[in-house]
């Protein structure tokens, strides 16, 4: 049995965002997403899932955009590498997914709230407060005294995989379980136990098996993991020729660590030196005077102490 990589934009939308999928993305929106006591009960899916007229083409930055019964508007992407302006991107598309509820001439108060739900396949957040956290929200807050901004309509949620590091032993809740098939799906051969329980689940297993799709869609999906294979190696490499950058800079730093403590080192023995022949010198008059008191020939002083005449002369 093999499955297909949720992970690529395509494969991502073919499962959750077909319209045989409206169980499965209501119950991973209600697994991730906090609704409290209002689960989401329907949705409509705004912009169903076709086979691309450019084959392999990602046609919108929104993989899957859906309205729930309560008016929310659910915009969701799968992103599998970081790139420039990412950040901004999710912001100006929510924003953007916000302002087109109203035609012109509404009133605002007919706004209702969206919700832009990202899912990376890198870490995106690197706060060290948020190390651990797999599933992070973000809204309108007062700065100082932590107080959401009561008429706050938009949102932004985030699942980072590389943060979630379960097994399928450990799996306990919904959302635990939407992530490990997100993350694991098309490494897989068989139905994991803990996730045949499911009927959703089981339903979402069976939309990625790689036989239920058509030829045309199997070879997107050829392209796309192709694609997100590339992407993997090229990181790799970059990683590695980073990590080499790294240690030859480490390698650089302990030369120079290295030629310092040298040169601390003859600094060292060069005062060593020095005090050494300033105490020498010191006896050497001493003795010298010494040697005068005793009337002992200038000569022989000179022999004993290695002192100019002149120097002992005027001691």
């Amino acid at each position: 049995m093999q499955f297909i990589d949720v992970r690529t934009d395509f494969a991502f939308k073919k499962v959750f965002g077909s319209e045989e999928s409206k169980d499965i993305l209501i119950s991973f929106l209600n697994a991730i997403l906090n609704f409290g006591n209002n689960p989401i009960v329907d949705l409509t899916i705004l912009n169903p899932y076709q086979i691309p007229l450019v084959e392999g083409l990602k046609e919108t930055y929104v993989d899957i955009k859906a309205k729930l019964e309560n008016d929310t508007t659910v915009i969701i992407e799968m992103q599998a590498y970081n790139q420039g302006g990412f950040g901004k991107r999710i912001q100006s598309n929510l924003a953007q997914a916000y302002l087109t509820q109203l035609q012109s001439g509404e009133k605002y108060v007919k706004h209702n709230p969206t919700i832009a739900l990202t899912i990376t396949d890198f870490v995106m957040l690197h706060d060290e407060k948020l190390k651990s956290s797999v599933i992070t929200s973000f809204k309108f807050m007062e700065t100082s005294q932590l107080v959401l901004f009561p008429y706050n309509q938009m949102e932004m949620v985030f699942v980072e995989l590389p943060k979630f590091q379960k097994t399928e032993s450990e799996l306990s809740s919904m959302a635990d379980k939407w992530i490990y098939f997100i993350k694991q799906v098309g490494h897989l051969t068989a139905i994991p136990k803990s996730l045949a329980k499911d009927k959703t689940i089981n339903h979402a297993l069976k939309v990625a098996n790689a036989a239920s799709l058509t030829p045309e869609e199997l070879e997107i999906q050829e392209k796309k993991a192709r694609w997100l294979a590339d992407q993997e190696e090229a990181e790799s490499e970059r990683k590695a020729a980073l990590e080499k950058l790294a240690q030859m800079k480490a390698e650089k730093q302990a030369v120079e660590a290295e030629k310092q403590a040298v040169e601390a080192e003859k600094q060292a023995i060069e005062a060593e030196k020095q005090t050494a022949l300033e105490k020498a010198d010191r006896l050497a008059k001493l003795l010298a005077k010494q040697m005068l008191q005793a009337n002992i020939d200038i000569a022989l002083i000179q022999q004993e102490t290695g002192l100019d005449e002149d120097l002992i002369k005027h001691l």
